[in-house]
């Protein structure tokens, strides 16, 4: 993975993610604490966006879960899953191939016990191309418990 510079928050995502560094995690959901979440409309929950390679522990779990203590909303980390496609997005270089790959990957578990619809909060680690977002995306807005879709994704490539 081609590391990341020039930001403070591109570091920090850097070293926890490929680095282990589980000390960032606080950082990084204060971050988006302070710097996203005050200009977002009444965000119900927070979703972390699945992971392509499988961890002991999975950093944007992390962080969207240390994001909801902070601001007070619950955070289903099971509510969006990926199958694994078997293709690395990291190899493939246009947004098409992307999306070609990704295919019909995303779902949703109907995790959410409550009747109602909300608005969510789905938390990346790294924006590229979009394609992941654009179908995790699409499978959240035929979900019939989300509202709004907002997006904070910690840094991009």
């Amino acid at each position: 993975m081609r590391r990341s510079t020039g930001t403070e928050v591109g570091e920090a995502t850097y070293q926890l993610k490929y680095q282990k560094d589980w000390s960032q995690v606080g950082p990084l959901a204060q971050a988006v604490a302070t710097n996203v979440f005050p200009k977002l409309t009444q965000v119900g929950f927070v979703v972390p966006m699945p992971a392509s390679n499988v961890r002991a522990r999975q950093p944007v779990t992390e962080v969207a879960v240390e994001l909801g203590r902070i601001i007070g909303k619950p955070v289903f980390s099971d509510l969006l899953r990926k199958a694994a496609t078997g293709k690395s997005l990291k190899d493939l270089h246009s947004k098409a191939e992307k999306i070609a790959a990704i295919g019909g990957s995303f779902s949703v578990n109907d995790e959410i016990t409550n009747v109602g619809c909300w608005n969510v909060l789905v938390v990346d680690d790294l924006f590229d191309s979009g394609a992941s977002m654009d179908a995790a995306c699409a499978v959240l807005r035929k979900y019939p418990k989300v509202g709004k879709i907002y997006v904070a994704a910690l840094t991009w490539k």
